[in-house]
């Protein structure tokens, strides 16, 4: 955040909390008389984070380091008191958290110090003021004011930079997890594309139908590494939704057609006539009922009852797909939607997160209930398109 957008924060933090200038000339009018309460107050404030294990094992450099942030805190401290609270003022006390999560100490340590210091200088005011008692009164709840305005943005320099680097950290870790199922998923295609090609290259007159077999071999393991890439592509670039009222049980029925299962699976698809049209992108929609069904197809090998059941529930549809397959245990069902994360010995993992994203931006959503060796429900809600009509 650059110089001008932090002071506008800030800026906007004052007129939040009523900061004037009068309360600056108040605070900078008793600025002299607290200044010479500063030393002693300073070497109680690092003499209580020498009892906080927590706290001094951010201080590796011993007494130097402690007696170059006395001098650090005291600059603080007389800028507090004598301003001005101008652009350069506000970048400091923003560098303050900044500098927090970098020494890895704790936000919670700022704001305990912060009122330790506080009540440090309001008993000095106290023992020092010499004028009306309304006067003092004000001039409190000034230097309060300013110290709450210090705070607040000491907080959110800790916030956001702390919240950066764990996102940070996060993409790293979600580049290395993709990067390690990209390697797994392309890895056994590759192997048998890489054994059928040194077999034709070295083979001592090999047949024609062994020929063909490797060649065979080879396109059909392609087929299988280009469907993981355009399985990541898909994730990755999904684009935005084209929402219009469609029928749901008219997308499902299309997704059943193109993609049939079993003989051993038995259909059945209760969407009753007055089930008002959903609000979505349906070429994306089918791509989450298609997923979905394989999974309820893959989940039910040896045979078994799928069920597609729509309701209105409120300003919304909700369409429930059940399968009595094996079901999905509780340790599993809490990541079954997290990118490459997989129940299945050869699946990628992409499946449920690409229906949570499609349904993500088709203002939709997903829930799924499981129970091993009694099925799944996987529940689709969308957005009913209200006056659009009846489902045909």
């Amino acid at each position: 955040m650059n110089s001008d957008d932090l002071f506008r924060r800030y800026q906007e933090l004052q007129q939040y909390v009523g900061w004037t200038e009068a309360d600056a000339l108040r605070v900078q009018s008793v600025a002299t008389l607290l200044e010479a309460h500063l030393v002693p107050l300073i070497d109680d404030f690092y003499a209580e984070i020498e009892r906080h294990p927590q706290a001094r094992k951010v201080i590796t450099g011993g007494t130097p380091q402690i007696e170059r942030l006395k001098g650090t805190l005291r600059g603080w401290l007389h800028e507090l008191l004598f301003g001005p609270y101008d652009r350069e003022y506000v970048a400091r006390r923003w560098r303050v958290g900044w500098r927090h999560v970098e020494i890895g100490l704790d936000q919670v340590y700022t704001n305990v110090a912060l009122s330790r210091l506080r009540r440090e200088l309001l008993q000095a005011l106290d023992g020092s003021w010499q004028g009306e008692f309304r006067e003092a009164l004000a001039v409190r709840q000034s230097l309060n004011t300013l110290l709450d305005l210090d705070l607040a943005i000491i907080e959110d320099a800790y916030q956001t930079e702390h919240i950066t680097r764990q996102q940070r950290s996060e993409r790293l870790a979600a580049i290395g997890q993709v990067a390690g199922g990209i390697a797994h998923e392309l890895r056994n295609p590759l192997n048998v594309v890489k054994t059928s090609v040194y077999y034709l290259l070295n083979a001592r007159n090999p047949s024609p139908a062994k020929t063909a077999e490797h060649l065979q071999r080879i396109e059909r393991h392609v087929v299988v590494a280009d469907g993981v890439i355009t399985a990541l592509s898909n994730f990755a670039k999904l684009p935005l939704p084209n929402l219009h009222p469609f029928p749901v049980e008219r997308c499902v029925r299309e997704v059943l057609e193109l993609n049939p299962l079993p003989d051993n699976i038995e259909v059945t698809i209760d969407c009753p006539a007055s089930l008002p049209p959903v609000l979505g992108d349906i070429d994306q929609i089918r791509i989450v009922f298609s997923n979905l069904l394989r999974n309820g197809r893959e989940a039910m090998l040896e045979g078994g009852r799928l069920s597609v059941h729509g309701r209105q529930v409120s300003d919304s549809v909700e369409i429930d797909v059940h399968d009595t397959g094996t079901g999905i245990s509780p340790d599993n069902l809490s990541r079954i939607t997290e990118p490459l994360y997989s129940t299945k010995a050869r699946g990628l993992g992409l499946g449920l997160a690409i229906v949570r994203a499609i349904l993500d931006k088709n203002r939709g959503s997903l829930r799924v209930a499981s129970e091993v060796g009694r099925g799944t429900t996987c529940t689709v809600r969308l957005a009913a398109a209200l006056g659009g009509g009846s489902q045909g």
